[in-house]
């Protein structure tokens, strides 16, 4: 390889292996010496993981808990359990969207809101397929201690929540290509993670968990639709039958604005109807975030120009879920 750079250097196809290293100067060298690396630190697989999902996975588990300390003393240890448990099966979901969507040639360098860590970090597909059968793995094993400490049925409810994970990109016919998506991540990550934190903590579902439960499932399977919207036009080429695709880019910005006032209208009629505490309207706060992510969505055909509201969707589940869990916690105390 020297002896290749020297001939084009000095134009001198007779230079010997010596006269090349002699002949080129120390700007030569020090210009080798920085060329970019290949990308392996950590920021490859932190965004590998897709952190602005990751509120998917805490949210539910915060408010799920919140609502177990107005009926019992919280188990921390199972509460972190449950906590690194459901963000391993988030994660786990997301590496095996972009092995998946890599092997079935949908993601170039150019896409927008994957990781990339293969078509632009240059991880071997098979490293990203083996990091997330080893979340799953671990969630697994935190899933027995689980298990041990509060009901082995819930070895069940935890396989269908892993399984569930891995066909939304995985298998013949993924969740993720359907109209289906939105209310299988709902479901799936709001729902059953809000109830399963509550029920690890008091042994026992409660009705007031069921219907609080609902408006974090109604904005989780928001995310999912806004990540759609944006994606519409090319998941329309690829083939995919998204919700979006569906009824359509403005139908379906209508109805990402339809969910987030069904989400504040139900928190209200929670509150009026003395299931939650009238604290729990601190969760209206975030209701400006939902405006500025239906907004943001309005007149945009890029996906790049739809990534702020994008972000703007999974930060009004945090704010939400977090200003909700505030307002339980307030109440409690007080």
């Amino acid at each position: 390889m020297l002896s290749t750079f020297a001939y084009t250097y000095f134009g001198h196809k007779r230079m010997t292996f010596s006269q090349n290293l002699r002949g080129m100067n120390m700007q030569s060298f020090t210009h080798m010496d920085h060329r970019p690396p290949a990308r392996r630190d950590w920021r490859v697989f932190w965004r590998l993981t897709r952190p602005h999902t990751l509120t998917a996975a805490f949210v539910p588990v915060c408010v799920g808990t919140v609502l177990a300390m107005g009926e019992t003393s919280v188990n921390w240890l199972l509460f972190a359990a449950m906590m690194i448990a459901s963000l391993l099966i988030q994660a786990a979901t997301n590496m095996f969207n972009e092995y998946y969507d890599y092997q079935r040639g949908l993601d170039s360098a150019e896409s927008v809101g994957i990781g990339g860590a293969i078509v632009r970090d240059g991880l071997k597909p098979k490293t990203v397929l083996a990091l997330a059968v080893g979340c799953l793995g671990l969630a697994m094993l935190i899933g027995v201690y689980i298990c041990a400490e509060s009901s082995w049925w819930l070895a069940v409810v935890g396989t269908i929540c892993m399984a569930a994970g891995y066909f939304y990109t995985g298998g013949p016919v993924p969740i993720a290509y359907t109209p289906f998506g939105e209310l299988a991540a709902g479901f799936f990550m709001g729902f059953v993670i809000i109830l399963i934190s509550f029920f690890i903590q008091t042994g026992y579902i409660s009705g007031g968990a069921v219907l609080t439960a609902i408006p974090i499932a109604i904005l989780v399977g928001a995310i999912l639709l806004a990540n759609n919207i944006r994606d519409l036009d090319g998941d329309r080429e690829k083939g995919r039958k998204t919700l979006a695709i569906l009824i359509g880019r403005n139908w379906a910005i209508r109805l990402l604005a339809a969910m987030f006032a069904v989400a504040f209208l139900w928190t209200a009629a929670l509150v009026l109807f003395h299931i939650v505490p009238p604290w729990a309207l601190l969760a209206l706060l975030s209701i400006p975030k939902a405006v500025a992510a239906t907004r943001g969505f309005i007149g945009k055909i890029k996906p790049i120009e739809m990534m702020p509201a994008m972000k703007a969707t999974a930060q009004t589940n945090t704010q939400f879920g977090f200003l909700l869990a505030a307002g339980l916690l307030i109440a409690h105390w007080l």
